[in-house]
């Protein structure tokens, strides 16, 4: 358990003590844009790999136990839940956006649409609602360890990129911040923007479904617990 800690702790400070923060402005400044990236590309791989290593070790320790238990109902939301998320997530990998890395510039009014009317951070809000759904149906100390690291980097992560995309692009970033919103649909909401279906539900949307139709039938194969209902 412990290593799954440390694991856990090294992957929130590099992300949310450097990735979002001046401490990454002066790296880039000190070795380029390029390398940094390609450096901390690299850190988060190792660092993700260790996370789940760690966490399939801490699994299966005497350590684990569990903490709570929110019943099988929470269970078998599993397939329209996860969803969601695969479907705010999935859209956002595949669209520029100046949340995106290395597409700071892309603030014009031409970016804004599809998932990004919904969410300007819809891969990190895809994470949080799956990290979410999993911190629920999952009560051992493991893996509220693992998808609560995940949950606290998504959330936190909107807000990080928020302030070094306002550091970077000052007035250019604000008019695209205003334009669209971190929380889900409240842009939609207060009127900032619209959701237009055809912008949404495009070749993204498909390639969305099929992914999670994939990642839902191979789940009890590759995981060991079935999400569907009754398991």
């Amino acid at each position: 358990m412990t290593m799954l800690i440390a694991a856990a702790a090294v992957f929130l400070a590099i992300h949310l003590l450097v990735a979002g923060t001046r401490v990454r402005d002066a790296l880039t400044g000190a070795i380029g844009e390029g390398a940094y990236l390609g450096l901390f590309s690299l850190a988060s791989i190792g660092v993700i790999v260790w996370l789940v290593m760690s966490y399939n070790t801490a699994q299966a320790s005497a350590e684990n136990r569990e903490i709570y238990s929110l019943g099988k109902a929470v269970h078998d939301l599993a397939v329209p839940i996860v969803l969601l998320a695969f479907l705010i997530g999935v859209p956002g990998l595949m669209m520029r956006s100046p949340t995106a890395v290395g597409q700071a510039a892309a603030t014009n009014e031409q970016s804004i649409r599809g998932v990004l009317r919904v969410t300007r951070h819809p891969f990190l809000w895809g994470v949080a609602i799956w990290s979410a759904y999993h911190l629920a149906a999952n009560g051992d100390l493991a893996s509220v360890l693992l998808f609560g690291t995940f949950l606290v980097l998504a959330l936190f992560g909107t807000f990080s990129i928020d302030a070094k995309r306002r550091r970077k692009l000052g007035a250019q970033w604000n008019a695209f911040a205003d334009r669209t919103s971190n929380i889900p649909f409240a842009a939609i909401v207060r009127g900032r923007t619209s959701f237009k279906p055809r912008e949404y539900f495009d070749w993204r949307f498909f390639v969305a479904l099929l992914i999670f139709v994939v990642a839902l039938f191979a789940h009890a194969q590759v995981i060991g617990v079935s999400p569907f209902p009754g398991g």
